[in-house]
């Protein structure tokens, strides 16, 4: 079993893209498994010959030290152990009767985080708001949006509805395309809380603030000013399985008033009525969710938080800024490249200056180097279009990223814009 365990540690320690892609291409696996289940049940040692064979060489090791692409999805040995309890115990815990332990150590844990965070009272469970833990970013935007448009139509009538608009900056998450938030997503940019608060409380706006990346860094006092604004807000979330070396999912949700929340979501069919939930003496945070079923997500972070402790926690967010800085003077210093955007936490957003004869303002010249350097296995890095300039993403994150890396990541991007200069 050991070397088992080995086959899926060594490569998160050594790997950069984790993959070949000259090898793995779409539809790989379909070709090395079976069209069908087997009958009979395999040996352990047959399925681990297939991971390490067939499932490893073509897992991207999210976990690497090379790993530099999109946002950091972090991993830890106290987030690993959460997760591995919660599926021992394996609770489906909708309401407070099905596992009353998950319902109270998640109203603890979110309001410890609040503290960190130093969100306002409001947010704390003692007032009227509450935090609670969604799967994703993606999940958390669209609860309050439901709550946002529930508390307006409730105001205006339901006539209304096709009236309703939702601003968000055009570089927004996702979730949106498919609420303003601190960061960005393709540039980690802070948008200016404090004045689209009282834009949105001047018209009667829901004021949702998405720090998903960001937010883990306003544990560290020095970069809680991000969050000025935060007071203004309706609610606010952040992953905490980003960059705070919490297993994922696990995003944090906090609200200002919990009651709009539940008015929007809450459901109680007659086999799920039991006498805590009617007598309002508990949280059922299926009111406060799309699914009903949820995952004992508190136990991980509740263990991040205690075998870490924030001293140790606000430490490793400040070594990842600093080898984002590291990298940025890195950049700076070869008069070929640029840093396109300021840097204001752990991820630089730079690009190769195109020859100038070239008119495609850089695309296929960053592609190509975005390209070679990832096709390489050493490092994985992303990209984002800003103002129109196609720009490469390096994103410091991985638990594991020391400043050897980063280096040996610049060498390489370095190397790779020789050979690519040359071929013009």
């Amino acid at each position: 079993m050991e070397d088992n365990v080995e086959l899926l540690i060594v490569p998160q320690r050594e790997c950069g893209l984790g993959f070949n892609q000259k090898v793995v291409q779409p539809g790989y696996l379909k070709e090395l498994l079976p069209d069908s289940a087997p009958n009979r049940p395999d040996t352990l040692d047959a399925l681990f010959d297939d991971i390490r064979q067939k499932i490893v060489p073509g897992v991207t090791h999210w976990q690497s030290p090379n790993y530099f692409a999109y946002y950091p999805s972090n991993s830890s040995t106290a987030g690993f152990l959460g997760e591995m309890l919660s599926a021992a115990f394996n609770i489906v815990g909708f309401s407070w009767i099905t596992s009353p332990a998950a319902t109270e150590l998640e109203v603890i844990v979110l309001d410890w985080f609040a503290k960190m965070l130093n969100l306002p009272s409001q947010f704390l469970s003692s007032a009227l708001g509450g935090g609670v833990i969604q799967g994703t970013a993606s999940e958390a935007v669209l609860v309050v949006l439901l709550a946002a448009r529930d508390r307006i139509l409730k105001k205006q009538g339901k006539k209304s509805l096709e009236k309703l608009v939702v601003y968000g900056s055009d570089q927004t998450h996702s979730a949106l395309q498919k609420a303003c938030q601190v960061g960005t997503t393709s540039s980690s940019a802070v948008d200016p809380l404090q004045e689209l608060g009282k834009i949105a409380q001047a018209h009667d706006m829901w004021f949702h603030i998405d720090a998903a990346y960001a937010g883990s860094a306003c544990i560290c006092p020095e970069y809680r000013h991000h969050l000025d604004g935060v007071e203004e807000a309706d609610s606010f979330n952040m992953n905490a399985h980003k960059w705070f070396l919490t297993n994922f999912d696990c995003s944090l949700l906090w609200v200002k008033d919990r009651s709009y929340l539940i008015e929007a979501l809450s459901t109680t069919p007659e086999y799920l009525k039991n006498k805590a939930s009617e007598a309002n003496s508990v949280v059922d945070f299926k009111d406060w969710q799309i699914p009903l079923g949820r995952r004992f997500r508190s136990l991980k972070l509740w263990m991040v938080l205690r075998l870490y402790g924030v001293e140790n926690l606000q430490s490793y967010i400040r070594k990842h800024i600093q080898l984002a800085k590291h990298f940025e003077q890195l950049v700076l210093s070869d008069s070929r490249f640029e840093v396109v955007t300021p840097r204001n936490f752990s991820l630089v957003c730079f690009r190769l200056l195109p020859p100038t004869f070239e008119d495609d303002n850089g695309r296929n010249i960053n592609y190509s180097l975005m390209e070679t350097s990832n096709s390489s296995g050493k490092i994985f890095i992303s990209h984002t279009v800003l103002s129109g300039k196609f720009v490469l993403r390096f994103a410091v994150g991985a638990p594991l990223t020391e400043e050897r890396h980063v280096d040996a990541a610049w060498k390489l991007l370095q190397d790779e814009a020789s050979k690519l200069f040359e071929s013009l």
